[in-house]
């Protein structure tokens, strides 16, 4: 039996290079850099003293600052977004059934911030200067209850974390609930507050960060041969979908179809991808078969491209692999090159950023690419963005402990 389409509705975005979606992709297609020296904390005696921060950011001019304080930013970041992408899809919670809207979230670490912040007060104050909003405020699920909370979403509500693949997979089982009929429509996507000294340290004594710290704008470089690491980065990327049906309904703008998705695990190596690439290529085959399309149909794919050795290499030999000779044809890129990778949130800016692909027709650029790698060799859309017809997508996520989650986005017709 034909299944109904899963469509698109809204779009929220809070990355390190655009507060808002139309920011966010005027910075893509102009090959904008959001990553510079890190301010939120002294990093002088740290290895990696570069990020992808927030910029000009002003979250009381959106929430209460009496409510901000009872908030970790990575809770901040999911209702800023989230906030967007309702306003955008029309949504009134007056004229829904809220028991049939629900929240899917992924995120990879929680109230990171929150959590070292409490545990300086134990380790220096002692146990009575713990702040009882410690708990609530960095437990990971917690970004989605604030969600249903603040709109009234009644429906399913889950959080996802599957380390870099958190947002991703958290699209994907959201279109699952839908799709199941537990839901009509479901706010989703990722948010990350994680720049935090414990986090940069971590990353960068196992030598996963660039420590490009004299040129931060360049040091992100997906697929380029002097790559040394990915750059951290922060935000939330928000999507509303909903059934075809309903958002035809209710008047709704429709902006693209979220028409797949695919998810595997390597089986492998605890931060390390299969040799090949191979539970990248099974994820990026079972997206586009989900979708009822061929691989010959997939026009881009916004790459996981994280600026790593072992990444950019195994993902471009799932690539080419499974496409064959359509690899030649086919365009990829990697946003990461100008918003750092963030982490758990990274499916969710991406998503959103391959939704404007197909609207607008355009392929954002992978920046900082100046010298080939014989490992890969694909179109990698080198710097400047592209005039391109784009009728359907991939957008790549993997992470640590080998997940690989993979969403097809089509033009809605």
């Amino acid at each position: 039996m034909k299944r109904e389409k899963i469509v698109i509705t809204g779009l929220g975005v809070l990355a390190p290079n655009g507060n808002n979606v139309q920011d966010f992709w005027d910075s893509l297609v102009n090959g904008k850099s959001g990553i510079d020296a890190i301010t939120y904390f002294d990093s002088s005696n740290h290895r990696v003293k570069i990020a992808g921060e927030l910029k000009d950011f002003r979250p009381e001019d959106k929430i209460d600052p009496k409510e901000l304080r009872k908030l970790d930013p990575f809770s901040t970041y999911a209702l800023i977004a989230t906030d967007e992408a309702v306003t955008m899809a029309g949504l009134n919670p007056e004229d829904l059934d809220l028991d049939r809207v629900g929240v899917t979230i992924g995120t990879g670490v929680g109230g990171i911030q929150t959590l070292e912040e409490q545990h300086s007060n134990i380790e220096n104050k002692g146990a009575r200067r713990v702040s009882p909003q410690f708990v609530p405020k960095m437990i990971s699920n917690i970004a989605g209850g604030h969600l249903s909370i603040k709109w009234g979403f009644r429906g399913p509500n889950q959080t996802v974390t599957s380390a870099c693949a958190s947002a991703t997979d958290a699209i994907g089982m959201a279109m699952r609930l839908i799709l199941a009929g537990d839901a009509d429509v479901m706010i989703t996507g990722g948010t990350e507050a994680s720049i935090t000294p414990l986090t940069i340290a971590g990353f960068a004594n196992m030598k996963a960060l660039s420590q490009n710290n004299e040129n931060p704008q360049e040091a992100s470089r997906p697929f380029e041969i002097s790559r040394d690491g990915f750059v951290l980065g922060e935000g939330s990327g928000m999507i509303v979908i909903e059934k075809e049906s309903h958002a035809l309904n209710r008047g709704a703008t429709i902006l693209a179809e979220l028409a797949g998705y695919g998810s595997t695990d390597d089986a492998f190596h605890i931060t390390q991808p299969a040799i090949g690439g191979v539970g990248a290529l099974k994820a990026m085959e079972r997206a586009t078969l989900d979708a009822n399309l061929n691989l010959n149909d997939i026009d881009y794919i916004n790459a996981h491209g994280t600026s790593t050795p072992f990444n950019d290499k195994n993902e471009s030999s799932a690539i080419t692999s499974l496409f064959k000779e359509h690899s030649k044809e086919l365009k990829v890129s990697s946003t990461k090159s100008m918003t750092g990778h963030l982490l758990g949130a990274a499916g969710g800016i991406e998503a959103v950023a391959s939704v404007k692909t197909i609207i607008e027709q355009i392929l954002p650029p992978t920046i900082n690419y100046e010298n080939s790698d014989p490992d890969c060799t694909l179109d990698y859309v080198a710097n400047t963005a592209q005039q391109h017809n784009v009728n359907a997508v991939l957008s790549n996520t993997f992470g640590f402990g080998g997940h690989n989650a993979v969403i097809c986005i089509r033009k809605y017709i």
